[in-house]
């Protein structure tokens, strides 16, 4: 017969050999857990090692069911099945609901036994028409709302998973577990699948918001560390400087036209093979002057890092000798195809050092500190750090945490964890990297997350407000994007241009703002691009610079009050969709093309080419005054949709109930 098992902190419920615990896990908040035997503990995840304190916990047996009570939560499990019910313990409101396919197989919770302990797992909860779900990562599918959508559980250039969901029933969801997978938000079903696995865990909290929502993720996952004051000014890059003069060159450029420059980015191949970690110095002959210079200049130097060792690179050998590297059961450790500078034209095999384990961090540290870090160049670019092995899944592979299909979507958080711990050690206070991929907990590690290799179109810009919005909502705060896109774009097309402007625009109001592509006349070495025409402020004519030139200063004006917002430990991102700050408002949790840049400037971007007007939709509750470039202001009340200017020198701006721009 089922049973119950009660501790002060922790209910549990058996079947035959299928065991459930439901425990408190920080305020308003459970951690369920699943497996066939026994629940396994150590195992990879989100949650912070040290738990939040948890509200007063009550568990009670009622004989046909029992519940566990955590502040605003109640977690019921039913005697016969273990099947799991959130509600809200002030209202009852059903927040959510296992439920299965068929009355007899497969349960709510399945297990296919596939060798090894491991499992292919399914997480089924009941469906409602009326249930948006927000956050889970990045995607380019332009979606805000990812209600209907099918995700894969597996990280790609551009496509983030992080396993978060804020639901607009009233409680935020983690699926924690880094396994390859997917998860359906269907009609009929939302449905979390592991295709192997040890077992099931994830993490339900509610709160009073969608911002409490956030706060308790937050506190459970780890909150991002202070961000650096030099990080929030103008990011120069492209596809690629290709030596020390060039760079320097840009750096002095920006400086006689009397535009504000904070950072300067070297892009890959900057090496001799990948994997030396180390400038080539035929074209980087004195580094550590070049970050004097800059650092003079008030620039901070960043350069790219990829988690890929060639066998010809001067530490495969003993990265592999020493089992730093990821391998497959046959212990090949060559798992996808790159060029090197010497031989651009052909395509070695490459290997990827562990990021999961800690002594193969620890290695490529001692390379970063000796050709980076004592150089003077403090912050990394951690491109392709999904890892990306195309054509190759990252199933069949092994890592010291587990095989592929268990932590696979682990390696990028691992990966910026590794570089965040060492810079800490090293006595940086806030260290930051530039990162490609993410999972969840990735923010506590310092990671800035940008969109990875995207389109140059307009389409591809309005997907990335919404793709950002998503990233916030997942509890990554820091977030950027390649302005412009970076898969081409002719820097002569007028179109063009006016798609680079407004795409400036839209990232002066990110995080972080940062010019970067692959710009036309692009050069290839098969299919990775080697070198890209300029990328700067004035290489796209006379106009379109003095549009951008007039979005950095306002940047500029605004990065004290970027800063304090950064700096409130209140798990809310910068870039807030309009439901976090208006949450009664119903058209707040629909409108998708528009943010608010802290608590008190609303943000329209335009993301349509010949557009000279918008739609702003200005949130109930507040009264809003528009911030027009000569500066003057228009009120206007809350609660409705207007048409205002959009000239291509302007993005419409609304302030918030009297406040002003810095």
């Amino acid at each position: 017969m089922p049973a119950f098992a009660v501790t002060p902190n922790r209910l549990q419920w058996r079947h035959d050999q299928h065991v459930l615990a439901v425990e408190p896990w920080g305020p308003d908040s459970v951690r369920v857990r699943a497996a066939p035997g026994q629940i396994h503990g150590g195992l990879p995840g989100a949650l912070a090692d040290s738990v939040p304190p948890p509200a007063e916990c009550l568990i009670e047996d009622n004989g046909d069911h029992a519940t566990l009570t955590n502040g605003l939560l109640t977690v019921r499990v039913d005697t016969v099945d273990g099947r799991v019910t959130a509600t809200r313990a002030d209202t009852g409101q059903e927040l959510l609901r296992e439920e299965p396919p068929h009355f007899w197989w497969p349960g709510a919770r399945h297990f296919d036994a596939t060798g090894a302990g491991l499992y292919r797992i399914e997480q089924r909860f009941a469906a409602y028409d009326d249930e948006r779900f927000y956050g889970l990562g990045q995607h380019g599918h332009g979606r805000f709302d990812q209600k209907g959508l099918v995700l894969d559980l597996v990280q790609r250039n551009g496509e983030v998973t992080i396993p978060f969901a804020v639901s607009s029933r009233g409680y935020g969801f983690l699926w924690n577990n880094p396994a390859v997978g997917r998860v359906e938000l269907a009609a009929n079903a939302t449905r979390w699948v592991a295709d192997r696995a040890r077992q099931i865990d994830y993490w339900i909290t509610t709160a009073e918001s969608p911002a409490g929502i956030m706060a308790q993720y937050a506190d459970a996952t780890g909150h991002a560390p202070a961000f650096p004051r030099w990080a929030s000014g103008l990011w120069q890059s492209k596809l690629r400087y290709r030596d020390q003069e060039e760079l320097l060159e840009v750096a002095r450029e920006y400086h006689r036209r009397g535009l504000p420059l904070a950072v300067l980015v070297i892009d890959y191949l900057h090496w001799r093979r990948v994997g030396d970690w180390d400038f080539d110095p035929r074209d980087w002959p004195d580094p550590a002057a070049m970050a004097d210079e800059l650092r003079a200049a008030g620039i901070e130097l960043v350069a790219s890092v990829w988690p890929t060792l060639s066998p010809m690179s001067q530490n495969f050998t003993a990265m592999r000798d020493a089992g730093h590297l990821v391998a497959d059961d046959s212990g090949a450790v060559l798992h996808a195809n790159w060029p090197d500078t010497d031989e651009p034209d052909t395509q070695i095999g490459v290997a990827f050092y562990d990021a999961t384990n800690a002594e193969a961090r620890d290695a490529l540290w001692d390379r970063l500190n000796d050709h980076y870090y004592k150089r003077g160049i403090r912050t990394y670019w951690l491109d392709a750090c999904e890892p990306e092995m195309q054509p190759k899944p990252p199933h069949h592979l092994n890592y010291r945490q587990g095989t592929g299909h268990e932590v696979a979507n682990l390696y990028p958080r691992e990966h910026a964890r590794g570089v965040y711990e060492h810079l800490r050690a090293a006595g940086e206070d806030e260290p930051l990297t530039l990162i490609r991929s993410a999972w969840a907990g990735s923010q506590r590690y310092g990671a800035a997350l940008w969109s990875g290799d995207i389109p140059t179109t307009f389409t591809a810009l309005a997907a990335s407000v919404r793709a950002g919005l998503n990233v916030a909502m997942s509890g990554i705060p820091w977030w950027t994007t390649d302005i412009g896109g970076f898969h081409g774009g002719d820097p002569n097309d007028d179109a063009f241009r006016e798609l680079v402007v407004r795409w400036f625009q839209f990232a002066a109001f990110c995080p972080i703002l940062r010019m970067h592509g692959h710009r036309e006349p692009r050069a290839f070495s098969g299919p990775v691009g080697v070198g890209g025409g300029p990328n700067e402020l004035w290489s796209y004519g006379p106009e379109a610079e003095k549009a951008m030139t007039q979005a950095l200063h306002l940047r500029e004006r605004l990065r004290p009050y970027l800063h304090e917002h950064l700096a409130q430990r209140n798990g809310l991102p910068l870039v807030r969709p309009l439901l976090l700050e208006f949450p009664d408002d119903p058209v707040s949790w629909t409108v998708e093309d528009q943010f608010l840049f802290g608590p008190d400037l609303l943000v329209a971007p335009v993301t349509e080419f010949g557009a000279r007007t918008r739609e702003v939709y200005l949130p109930a509750g507040a009264k809003w005054s528009r911030h027009q470039p000569d500066g003057s202001q228009a009120d206007h009340s809350g609660g409705a949709w207007i048409t205002v200017d959009a000239p291509l020198d302007t993005i419409p701006l609304f302030l918030r109930d009297g406040a002003e721009l810095p």
